[in-house]
């Protein structure tokens, strides 16, 4: 092989940022950065390449200056106070977060966790083949799809009853297993964050988002995670939370709570409006949490660690999760999401989340087609950057309202802008001022 073609197959282009008319790349060639694109074209600036022309190591300096370019187009975008702001994050917000040896897990790394449950991975090629699973790589080895695992399973379940193998003291059929990795799967998702250090990334976020003038709607954080992560940072950051469940003791759902609002009263009017509160933002979470329980006809809040799987609400990884979103609480949570997608100057921000859910996919379709100031902003990471084979890959080279970030969830909390604001407090030092003056 010619060292040209050795070099050319070392070469990888990154791409960590693609909208309409501007696709960033940057370029590797073995351990180096070498260059920065826009599309074929270089766009690295005279001084670096000056420093290099002088025999400089320039390809720190590159990868940094990429990603300066990078947060400063996303950071246009969000600098600013936008009337409607919504968030919808998968579990790209949660990984690695988390304390000691229980930290957020992706869904391969939950594949696993349930193989060591079962004893092995003789034990789970056996469940797979039970439960007639059959997406296998060039290795012969299953693909650790643990969504189509579970739902095979599911469907098999009511007429395949006896065993798939044995331990020294239990017999493992579909029934069995399918309720022992669903208990795995939200063990692994009672997260906790009790130090300072784990937690400040959440509440570095909630503390962004939340800089709103209260003349235009509260932020509103829609999350497909069943963990914590965000109520704990919110407790500790003194944030409240409009979530659904009543303010009182027991916490019980009912819809009506997310139309609820807090506002200060007593003495704090200087014209006829409410003085809101701030610090306050709308939490929802379609598929579920680990501290909600069915109790009768009521959904409560209670301890993670007091609630069964079989009383736990949460929509497991399964193909067939969408049909869930028909249920109560989960109807409403789908409900809210939708009409928020429809409302006029709204931008989504989409983070750690691959569009698995249909339903949720097909309701921000339907607002790129069809509300004409609705902006969408994804941010996800991978080592290789942003692939063609993503979904919206084609459309933000084509649209003006869809942007493809390759960013981390940490980094994008530290790059988000710190957006100034002036409540109503300093309004009244002005007219205080003002008025003392005349």
């Amino acid at each position: 092989m010619s060292s040209m073609k050795k070099q050319e197959e070392q070469t990888k282009n990154i791409c960590l940022l693609k909208k309409d008319g501007f696709t960033l790349y940057l370029v590797k060639e073995g351990d180096s950065f070498t260059d920065i694109k826009n599309g074929v074209v270089s766009i690295l600036p005279e001084e670096l390449i000056a420093k290099r022309k002088s025999g400089g190591n320039i390809s720190t300096d590159i990868e940094n200056y990429a990603h300066k370019l990078k947060r400063q187009e996303y950071g246009k975008k969000l600098n600013y106070q936008i009337e409607n702001l919504l968030f919808l994050t998968g579990a790209g917000s949660s990984y690695l977060f988390g304390e000691n040896d229980k930290k957020g897990k992706l869904m391969c790394n939950l594949w696993d966790d349930a193989t060591v449950l079962l004893g092995g991975k003789q034990n789970m090629d056996a469940f797979c083949e039970k439960v007639r699973y059959t997406d296998k790589d060039e290795k012969d080895e299953y693909r650790k799809n643990l969504e189509k695992v579970l739902s095979l399973a599911e469907k098999a379940k009511d007429y395949i009853t006896e065993p798939i193998f044995k331990t020294d003291k239990e017999e493992w059929n579909i029934t069995y297993t399918v309720s022992k990795i669903k208990k795995m799967i939200k063990d692994n998702c009672n997260l906790q964050i009790t130090s300072s250090e784990s937690s400040s990334v959440h509440e570095k976020f909630l503390n962004k988002i939340t800089k709103r003038k209260s003349s235009i709607a509260r932020v509103k954080l829609f999350t497909l995670n069943y963990d914590t992560l965000f109520e704990q940072a919110a407790r500790k950051g003194n944030y409240t939370i409009i979530d659904g469940f009543s303010f009182s003791i027991p916490r019980i759902f009912s819809g009506r709570h997310f139309d609820y609002d807090i506002v200060i009263r007593d003495g704090s009017r200087i014209k006829n409006e409410d003085n809101f509160v701030p610090r306050v933002f709308h939490l929802y979470k379609p598929h579920g949490s680990v501290d909600w329980e069915k109790r009768g006809n009521n959904v409560y809040q209670n301890k993670a660690e007091e609630i069964s799987v079989e009383d736990s609400l949460m929509i497991f990884p399964q193909e067939n999760k969408y049909e869930h979103s028909y249920e109560q609480p989960f109807f409403e949570m789908m409900t809210r999401f939708q009409a928020a997608l429809r409302m006029k100057n709204t931008t989504l921000v989409v983070i750690g989340f691959s569009f698995g859910d249909k339903h949720i996919l097909s309701m921000i379709n339907e607002a790129l087609e069809q509300n004409p100031s609705f902006q969408l902003i994804i941010i996800n990471y991978r080592d290789t950057g942003i692939i063609e084979s993503d979904i919206f890959y084609k459309e933000a080279g084509e649209r003006g309202n869809i942007m493809m970030v390759n960013e981390t969830f940490k980094e994008f909390v530290d790059a988000y802008p710190n957006i100034k604001i002036y409540d109503q407090s300093d309004e009244y030092r002005l007219v205080k001022i003002v008025n003392e003056g005349n």
